[in-house]
C-alpha cells in the first residue's frame, strides 16, 4: 500500500493522507465521494475504493485486501519467484546458458549489480511515472503538458516548472512534488 494519498475535487486538492485518514474524511465529511478523485501518490495512478457501509466495514475490506498476496501459478512461489517471458537473441542465449548458475542466476546477478551501481536510478524512474500519470490524469487537457512530461524525463526541471506555471495551483504544485525526486542528482544516497 502507497503511504499517502491525495483527494481532488476538480482542481482542487481537498486531503493528503494515509489512507485510513483519507476513507475516514470520505465516509465522515465529503457530501459526494464518488465525484471526488483519489490518487495514490506512490504511482500516481487514480484509486478506488468501495465505500459501501459504515467506516469499519471500509476500513476493514481495505486491511483485507491489503494482506491478500496473490499466489504465483509458477515459479517458486515460497522464494517469491515468479516466472515471465523474456525474448532474446540466440547469442544472448548462447552467452547466458554458458555462465555459471545458468541464464536465471546470471540475470537475477546482473539485475542486482546494475541496482547496487545506481541506487536513485529507481526512486528517479518512479518518481516520472507517478508525476506522469498524475499530470496525465489531472492536467491532461492543459497548456504544456506534453512538453512538461519531455522535460520531467529530460530532468530538465527548469522547463519543467515553466511547462506546468499556468496550471491550477494545486494540479501544478503536486505534480511538483510528485516529480521532485526525478530532479535530485542520481550521484545522491537514498
Amino acid at each position: 500500500m502507497s503511504s499517502s494519498y491525495t483527494l481532488f475535487d476538480e482542481d482542487r486538492l481537498l486531503l493528503t493522507a494515509d489512507l485510513p485518514t483519507l476513507l475516514t474524511f470520505l465516509k465522515t465529511e465529503a457530501t459526494d465521494p464518488s465525484a471526488l478523485l483519489i490518487i495514490d501518490d506512490a504511482s500516481g495512478r487514480s484509486v478506488d475504493f468501495d465505500l459501501r457501509g459504515s467506516l469499519e466495514d471500509v476500513l476493514a475490506r481495505v486491511s483485507a485486501a491489503a494482506e491478500k498476496t496473490p499466489t504465483p501459478a509458477r515459479g517458486r512461489p515460497k522464494l517469491g519467484v515468479v516466472a515471465r517471458e523474456v525474448t532474446l537473441l540466440p547469442r544472448h542465449w548462447q552467452w547466458l546458458e554458458a555462465q555459471p548458475g545458468g541464464a536465471s542466476a546470471t540475470l537475477r546477478r546482473l539485475i542486482d549489480e546494475e541496482r547496487k551501481r545506481h541506487p536513485r536510478r529507481e526512486a528517479i524512474l518512479a518518481a516520472q511515472t507517478a508525476a506522469d500519470r498524475f499530470m496525465h490524469v489531472l492536467a491532461g487537457d492543459r497548456p504544456g503538458l506534453q512538453e512538461a512530461a519531455r522535460a520531467l524525463y529530460a530532468r530538465d526541471l527548469a522547463a519543467f516548472e515553466a511547462n506546468t506555471e499556468s496550471w491550477p495551483p494545486d494540479v501544478r504544485d503536486h505534480a511538483r512534488l510528485l516529480a521532485a525526486p526525478a530532479f535530485t542528482p542520481e550521484q545522491e544516497s537514498v
